[in-house]
């Protein structure tokens, strides 16, 4: 592993998260320390927070970039922008990096074979439902057949961000997935893989599921099979809108 810094990149867009980003970034840090690998960066995509989200990132050596629009697509985007990095891996605020799905990466990364890529996903958190469970694990057959990456983690070549065009800025939910797609085909025309890592996990938290009711998630869910809807905000509550409180009513962002 004698790369020159930064060879690896990892982008958070973060908006209002100043409460799960500190965990977030020490994983990242521990699980670098834990691979000794040193050729890496954190950028942190400051997504018109209005709280301390910034401060907390650069107070935690990330270095912090704006994005005024409330969007994830936008905010992901301008932090590949910004990435110094040979190979960009997208990992979500609320979302802990471990050693062994590091590893994993890593390897993926310097095998040469290898152009995209995804994990797949676990919840953390007490409200981890029967249900929770079993969407998830519908989610791990879906990706693992489909080869489709999760938000949470997603990684990449920075050539095949630059050349695909990046995420889809006209969507505002499943960016992800179109991006999945763009990058599966740029991978299949250089003759590499789209790989889904298997053998080690990403833990993301389960806050929605404390957030809205199952009652609000399934209205979410209905509105998006509306033609429309992915590309309107306002259809996309879920990702757009944060609790003041735990108990408290919703405030606008994503």
């Amino acid at each position: 592993m004698n790369l020159a810094p930064p060879q690896v990149s990892v982008l958070v867009p973060a908006y209002n998260e100043e409460r799960f980003l500190p965990a977030t970034l020490e994983s990242v840090r521990h699980s670098f320390r834990e691979t000794s690998f040193a050729a890496y960066e954190i950028v942190v995509c400051d997504n018109n927070s209005t709280d301390g989200t910034a401060a907390v990132a650069a107070a935690h050596g990330a270095r912090v970039v704006f994005e005024p629009h409330n969007q994830i697509a936008r905010a992901r985007n301008t932090a590949a922008r910004a990435a110094r990095g040979d190979w960009l891996l997208f990992l979500d605020a609320d979302t802990l990096m471990n050693t062994a799905l590091l590893d994993r990466t890593l390897r993926a990364f310097q095998s040469g074979r290898v152009g995209a890529g995804g994990a797949v996903v676990a919840l953390d958190g007490p409200c981890v439902t029967w249900a929770a469970r079993c969407v998830v694990h519908l989610w791990k057959l879906l990706s693992v057949a489909g080869r489709l990456a999760a938000g949470s983690y997603l990684y990449c070549r920075r050539d095949a961000w630059e050349q695909t065009g990046g995420f889809d800025e006209d969507v505002y939910v499943t960016e992800e997935l179109w991006f999945s797609r763009k990058l599966k085909r740029w991978c299949r025309q250089r003759g590499l893989k789209f790989h889904i890592i298997t053998d080690a996990m990403v833990i993301t938290s389960a806050r929605k599921l404390e957030w809205y009711t199952p009652a609000q998630l399934m209205r979410q869910m209905i509105q998006l099979s509306l033609p429309w809807a992915m590309k309107d905000r306002r259809r996309c509550a879920v990702w757009y809108e944060r609790p003041a409180s735990p108990a408290g009513p919703v405030e606008p962002g994503h």
